[in-house]
């Protein structure tokens, strides 16, 4: 399997920038990927996972600095990000004001993360703006550990497949709520309970 190359990338940014939909891959799992403030894209991404509108979805950004344009970020907040990123660590703080995506389904926090793989890094940053991390699957489906995987679960609905052959990590992110200064581990999965509380000395 060859990775994708630099025009593959640069043809996933064209995609997305002109509104469509696309599966790559990250450290964990293959993601579905829109721009995050485009509202028709966001809806597809909704259709095609057959997912609860109501229920927020994931952020990628390309680095703390990036996220920090989105979403505000408290001293626990930062320290985990500075810690796990990139990485397996999705982070929920509080969404700034004057940031908007109907990925967040109307509530006031956001949901980031930027994934510890060249791929998906090089088309978060060719893009220059948070994109859709939801993993590329139905609601409820087997998890998009492959290219394969994600063609035989949705591959019709979608615009482009960017295929790097199987996930490296194939378990979700560890959601890690620290819109307070306590945190609140929302879904433990690739980074451990430890792992997270051990990173802020507890």
């Amino acid at each position: 399997m060859t990775a994708p190359g630099q025009d593959e990338i640069e043809k996933a940014v064209s995609v997305l920038r002109d509104g469509g939909v696309i599966a790559m891959p990250t450290d964990t799992l293959y993601a579905l990927t829109v721009r995050a403030r485009d509202g028709a894209a966001v809806r597809r991404v909704f259709e095609i996972k057959g997912r609860n509108d109501g229920k927020p979805m994931p952020l990628f950004v390309s680095d703390l600095a990036m996220a920090r344009e989105f979403g505000e970020f408290n001293e626990t907040a930062s320290r985990l990000a500075e810690r796990f990123w990139p990485g397996a660590l999705t982070v929920v703080v509080r969404r700034r004001a004057d940031f908007e995506s109907d990925a967040l389904a109307g509530g006031d926090t956001v949901a980031l993360r930027a994934p510890d793989h060249a791929i998906a890094l090089a088309v978060i940053a060719g893009t220059g703006e948070p994109v859709t991390g939801t993993s590329a699957n139905l609601s409820g489906g087997a998890d998009p550990i492959s290219a394969d995987e994600v063609r035989r679960q949705i591959g019709d609905k979608l615009d482009l497949i960017l295929d790097a052959g199987p996930a490296e990590g194939g378990v979700a992110s560890t959601i890690v709520d620290v819109t307070e200064q306590e945190p609140v581990i929302l879904r433990e999965g690739a980074l451990s309970r430890a792992e997270i509380f051990g990173a802020l000395g507890g």
